[in-house]
Parts: C-alpha cells; structure tokens; sequence
C-alpha cells in the first residue's frame, strides 16, 4: 500500500491557452483540486514554492485554507526554500495551519533550487554569514525551525507584560503536538538525505538530484533513500520515518489525454546541469494505457523502496482535468501495482 498525493507548483499565466491565467486563479483553484482530490481518496495535496516568478509563492494562506476545507487528506508543501525563511515566524504560521488542518500538515522544506532571480534570498534579508554558503545557511534556519517546534521554553518573560504570563521561559505560540515529526527534507543529494535522517526529518525525493554515479534515476533514488534508512536506524530514532518520491505519471484513459500526453517525449531520464556547474540527471515521465503503465512502474526501484508517491500535475490546465488525472491513477493503475 502506498499514500498517493498531487503536487502542484502552481503555474498560473495569462496565456489564452492556460485555464489559471493570474494568482488568484492558481490559489482558489489550489484549494479546489485538494477537495476534489479529498473526494476521489488520494491521501495527499502538496504544492512547491517559488519565489519571483508566476508560481505559489506563499505557501501558509494556500495550507490553511486547504486545510479548512478539507478533513481528511494531508496538506502539504514540497518544498519550502529554507533560505528565504525566518524559522521563527515560520513556526508560528507552521503552527496555526497545523491546527485549523487539524494536524494534517506534511511540511517539505529544503536548501532551495536555481530561482527566478539572483541570489533571491537577499531580498528577504538574509545574507549566508562569513565562510557559510547560502546552502549552508538553509541548513541552519532548518535546525533552529526543528529546535523551536519541541514545544519547549527559550525566551525570557518581561518582568512587566501586557498579560499574565504562565511560568517559566516561554516558547513560541501557536503550537501544535506533533508538527516536528512530521517534517520533511527535500534532498537533492544522498549526503544530504543522511543528514536529513540523523536530525529525524521524513524524505522527499524529487524528480532530479544530482547525479551521483551514472546510473538510472530511479536507480540513484533508490540508493539515496536506502542509504536514508540506514542513517536513520543509525541515528536510533524511535519512529519509522516517511518517505516520498515525486513522478509526473499519466495514464491514458481518453482521446484527451492522448492529446496532451500521448506523444512520448520523456521516456527518458534527461541531464541538466544546477547553478551551471552540478550535473544533475532528471527522471523520465510515464504516460501510457494503464496495462502498459503498470508494467512499466513495476520497473521503478525508486517508486518501490517509496512509501508515499507525489504526482506532479499540470496545473494549468484546469481543477477538472487534473482531477482526472489523478482519478485514473487510483483507480486504473494504483490496483494493479498493489498501491491499493
């Protein structure tokens, strides 16, 4: 059995073509693809954030809003640029989304990708300290978001305050039990996978990392997230951590879908090269008749050592479609594969 989500980035363009042609579009039609993906049964909606560019931007409104909406599916983001972020306020509005979800927050966070801008994250204020690379820098906004989500007290109290304070030093509120386990780090590498695990963070891998060996991607996925689990056993965490992996998987049920995703140009895994100098492999898309489509996945080492799939949509062309997309997985292939 596996949980099987959407992840949408968001896309939204004035283009004639696009059915999500501004930001108010892509928001309110976010929240209505994670009702309609509520009432099919799949188990997750996440949404990447970008920064300057026409994409979901400001992802605590956008969980919020999903999670009063729904009441069961998991709400969450994969993933959050953790360069851009201060950890503190982060755990506030972490926080109160996690309470109106009811404790349905999967928050994806990590060291960030290329972004639309140089070096964005200055913008925000932040500026990596002497000797510390912006990577580097994520990585510590990380561990302070994880400190404060314990719950426990690190501020003093004004000995004079507005209201009365409880005793002892104070933490940050809102806070909701259990939010910490239930953080994900989105790793590009497997060094950064095992990190993530001995700081007892889920994992989410993508569709690229950097290319490490050669090999297939869903071969290199699989290692990565192996290698996650030793560290974590390692590291003598006493939970069983998640694990996701993201795919774009289309599942050719109509002369539409036929139209749009029916002329195999991905079937391969492609090159590419991050910041101009890291070479990173991207994994192959899937799109065929759903008997062709399980064969083909039963193939994948990384969709298999996965607990939970993130099918990226596309977005743009509309709740209603992407709606069908998803319902052809679950009910079409997910079966077969003893998804469900």
């Amino acid at each position: 059995m596996k949980k099987i989500g959407f992840l949408s980035f968001g896309h939204w363009s004035p283009s004639s073509q696009s059915q999500v042609r501004t930001a108010s579009d892509a928001l309110l039609q976010s929240i209505d693809l994670a009702v309609a993906a509520e009432e099919l049964g799949a188990d997750g909606a996440y949404f990447r954030v970008h920064h300057f560019a026409r994409q979901l931007g400001s992802p605590f409104p956008l969980l919020a809003a999903c999670g009063a909406r729904t009441k069961k599916i998991e709400i969450g983001t994969a993933v959050i640029d953790m360069r851009y972020e201060n950890p503190l306020y982060m755990a506030e509005d972490a926080g109160a989304a996690d309470l109106i979800s009811r404790g349905r927050l999967q928050l994806g966070i990590s060291r960030g990708s290329p972004e639309q801008v140089i070096d964005g994250f200055r913008h925000f204020g932040y500026v990596p300290p002497e000797g510390m690379t912006d990577a580097d820098m994520a990585r510590g906004h990380t561990e302070v978001f994880l400190d404060v989500l314990r719950g426990e007290g690190f501020a003093k109290p004004n000995p004079s305050p507005m209201f009365p304070n409880p005793p002892g030093a104070l933490r940050l509120e809102p806070f909701s039990e259990g939010l910490r386990e239930r953080i994900w780090w989105g790793a590009g590498t497997n060094a950064t996978a095992q990190w993530a695990a001995k700081l007892g963070m889920n994992l989410q891998s993508s569709t690229l990392k950097i290319d490490e060996s050669g090999k297939p991607f869903h071969v290199q996925q699989a290692e990565q997230i192996r290698l996650y689990r030793e560290a974590w056993k390692e590291a003598g965490h006493k939970r069983t951590p998640r694990v996701s992996g993201s795919r774009s998987i289309f599942a050719l049920v109509n002369d539409q879908d036929r139209m749009y995703f029916g002329m195999g140009k991905e079937e391969r895994d492609q090159i590419g090269f991050l910041g101009g100098s890291e070479r990173a492999i991207f994994g192959r898309s899937y799109a065929a008749e759903p008997d062709v489509l399980i064969e083909q996945l039963k193939g994948d080492e990384g969709i298999a050592e996965a607990d939970t799939l993130l099918l990226t949509v596309p977005n743009q062309l509309g709740v209603a479609y992407n709606a069908h997309v998803l319902e052809a997985i679950l009910k079409h292939v997910a079966p077969g594969l003893g998804w469900r």
